[in-house]
C-alpha cells in the first residue's frame, strides 16, 4: 500500500487529493491547524490518519517527522497556501502580509521537503510535489499586480526546482504543479474548474513523474508552462 503525505489537507485541493487517494486504497497521513474542526476530513473514508500541523511552526515540523521516523512517504504533497492581500497597488504593499505568504507558500514547502526527504527516500516511488500557480510564471504575466502571491509562487518555483536537481542523487522526483482556476475558497464560485477535475489530472501527472522529467512546472492537464 502506498503512503502519502498531504500538508492543507482539510479543504480545498489537499482535501480533494486526501479524498482521491484513500478511495485508490492509499494510506493518507493528513496535516491541517486544527483537526478537530476539520470535519470533511474526518468525515472521509479509507485508512486515514490526521495530524496537526501549522506548517509556519518549524519546530512542530520537527516533531511531526520524529513521529514519522521511519515511515516511507511515497509521495509528499505540499498543499498548503495562502494567497495574502489581493488587490494591493505597488504602493500600499502590507510588507508584514508578504512576508507571512512567504513562510507559508515558499519557506515551509521546503522545510517540510527537507525534513521529509529521509522518509521519500525509503519509499518505492520516491516523489514530491508542490501546489503552485501559473501566476507564479514570469514568462506569463501580461497583467502586472499581484506583487505578493506572483512573488511567492515565483519563488517556490525556484526552491522546488533547485529541490529536483538536488534530491536526484536520492532518487526523488520533484515537479510543482498548477491546479488551474478551481472552485475553492480561495478561487472562487466563478472559477472554471471543479477540484475533483483539477486532482484528478494532476495525479495523473504525478503518476508519471520520474528521474527522467524531475523538476518539470506542470498544468493540471499535462502541459508544461513557462517559468
Amino acid at each position: 500500500m502506498p503512503t502519502c503525505l498531504i500538508t492543507g489537507a482539510n479543504r480545498g485541493l489537499g482535501l480533494e487529493f486526501a479524498k482521491q487517494y484513500a478511495a485508490e486504497g492509499w494510506k493518507v497521513i493528513a496535516t491541517c491547524r486544527r483537526p478537530a474542526l476539520a470535519e470533511a476530513l474526518n468525515a472521509l473514508e479509507g485508512e486515514i490518519e490526521v495530524h496537526p500541523l501549522d506548517v509556519t511552526d518549524f519546530a512542530r515540523i520537527e516533531e511531526l517527522a520524529k513521529k514519522l521516523d521511519g515511515v516511507p512517504i511515497d509521495l509528499l504533497i505540499n498543499g498548503a497556501g495562502i494567497y495574502g492581500p489581493r488587490v494591493v497597488p505597488y504602493g500600499s504593499v502590507d510588507y508584514a502580509a508578504w512576508a507571512e505568504v512567504f513562510r507559508v507558500d515558499t519557506m515551509a514547502p521546503l522545510k517540510i521537503s527537507a525534513v521529509f526527504s529521509k522518509n521519500v527516500a525509503k519509499s518505492k516511488l520516491k516523489r514530491i510535489v508542490a501546489i503552485t500557480s501559473n501566476m507564479g510564471s514570469i514568462g506569463d504575466n501580461t497583467s502586472g499586480g499581484s506583487y505578493v502571491y506572483r512573488s511567492a509562487k515565483a519563488a517556490l518555483n525556484a526552491v522546488m526546482k533547485s529541490l529536483a536537481i538536488d534530491l536526484k542523487q536520492k532518487q526523488i522526483a520533484v515537479a510543482v504543479l498548477h491546479p488551474g482556476w478551481v472552485r475553492t475558497d480561495m478561487g472562487g464560485p466563478g472559477a472554471k474548474i471543479e477540484a475533483f477535475e483539477s486532482v484528478a489530472g494532476m495525479r495523473e501527472v504525478i503518476d508519471g513523474l520520474g528521474l527522467e522529467n524531475s523538476g518539470r512546472f506542470v498544468n493540471y492537464d499535462g502541459t508544461d508552462l513557462s517559468w
